[in-house]
C-alpha cells in the first residue's frame, strides 16, 4: 500500500493519467491525497472529476479556489472568466452528478503516516491556527459545503476582508475568512494579516510580509504542512513543509509525493504537461 500527494491538477487529465501510470497506481491498493484546484485552465476538468470519482475512498480531495469557483458559477453566484474551460463540465450530462461529489469533498486533512504527522490543505495556514483548530475551522465550513446554505455562502463569497483572524469572528465574514486562508493564501504578516494581491514567488513578499510557512512560532510547526496552489513557488521539500503545486498547467510538471518511512525516504515523482496554457 502506497500513499502519494498530488499537486494541482486543474483539468489536466492526460497529465494525471501520465503520473498515475508512472506510479503504477492501483485503487485497490494505494490512495491519493489530491491537494485542491481538481479543474479549470486545462482541457478536460469533467474527464478529472469522472477518474476520480470512480476511484472511490482511494482518492481523497481537497477543494481549491477552482473547485470553489466551480461550484459559484454553476449556481450563478459568480460569471465565467475568459480563462475558465468548465463550459463542457457545466453541459455535461453528469454535471449534477460531479458537482455532488465535489461538495462531498474535503478542505483539509490531517494524516499520521510512520509517526509523521501531516497536515493538508490547498493554499495555506494562518500562523495562529494550530493543526487542530485548522481541522475544526474546515469542518465548519465543510458542514455548509454539504448542507442547504451553500448557494447563500457561494453569492458572498468573493472579497479580501476580513483579512486578520479573530476567534470572534461570525457568520459569513468567518466562513470566508476560512476559506480565504485555506484555498488563496500566500503571504501574511507576522501577526496573520493576509495579502491576496501578490502570486509571484517567495521572493516577492509585499512589505512587511513573507510566505505564511516562515512566519516565526506559527502553531502549525508541529507537522508537516503539505499544499498546493503556487505554482511560481514551485516544488519545496523541507522537513515541515511540502508545497507540490509544480506549474502543471503553466509548462512545468504535475507532481506526486510518496510517503515513505521517515523525512529521507519520501520520494518525488514528476511528469511533464503536454496540454499547458500561456501565463496572462
Amino acid at each position: 500500500m502506497a500513499l502519494y500527494l498530488i499537486g494541482d491538477v486543474q483539468g489536466c487529465d492526460s497529465a494525471l493519467q501520465h503520473l498515475l501510470d508512472k506510479i503504477s497506481f492501483s485503487p485497490s491498493r494505494d490512495t491519493l491525497y489530491l491537494l485542491g484546484d481538481l479543474v479549470n485552465r486545462g482541457p478536460d476538468s469533467a474527464g478529472v472529476l469522472r477518474r476520480l470519482m470512480a476511484y472511490g475512498n482511494a482518492a481523497q480531495c481537497l477543494l481549491g479556489n477552482h473547485d470553489l469557483h466551480l461550484l459559484a458559477t454553476a449556481v450563478g453566484a459568480r460569471r465565467p472568466s475568459r480563462k475558465d474551460t468548465l463550459g463542457d463540465l457545466l453541459q455535461a450530462p453528469d454535471c449534477d452528478a460531479m458537482l455532488a461529489w465535489l461538495r462531498q469533498q474535503h478542505m483539509a486533512f490531517l494524516l499520521q503516516h510512520q509517526a509523521q504527522s501531516f497536515l493538508m490543505v490547498h493554499a495555506g495556514v494562518l500562523p495562529s491556527w494550530s493543526a487542530s483548530q485548522t481541522m475544526a475551522l474546515a469542518s465548519e465550513f465543510e458542514a455548509v459545503l454539504r448542507g442547504p446554505d451553500l448557494s447563500e455562502f457561494l453569492h458572498q463569497m468573493y472579497g479580501n476582508t476580513p483579512d486578520r483572524w479573530h476567534d470572534n469572528l461570525k457568520g459569513m465574514n468567518r466562513l470566508r475568512m476560512i476559506v480565504n486562508a485555506l484555498t488563496r493564501l500566500r503571504f501574511c504578516t507576522a501577526d496573520g494579516v493576509m495579502d491576496f494581491e501578490v502570486s509571484d514567488g517567495a521572493h516577492a513578499a509585499p512589505p512587511g510580509h513573507m510566505p505564511w510557512f516562515d512566519v516565526p512560532g506559527r502553531q502549525t510547526a508541529d507537522v508537516t504542512v503539505a499544499f498546493g496552489h503556487w505554482s511560481t513557488l514551485g516544488w519545496l521539500g523541507r522537513d515541515d513543509v511540502f508545497a507540490l503545486d509544480s506549474g502543471c498547467i503553466w509548462g512545468g510538471h504535475l507532481s506526486a509525493l510518496k510517503l515513505g518511512a521517515g523525512a529521507k525516504a519520501h520520494e518525488l515523482i514528476q511528469v511533464k504537461c503536454e496540454q499547458a496554457q500561456k501565463p496572462g
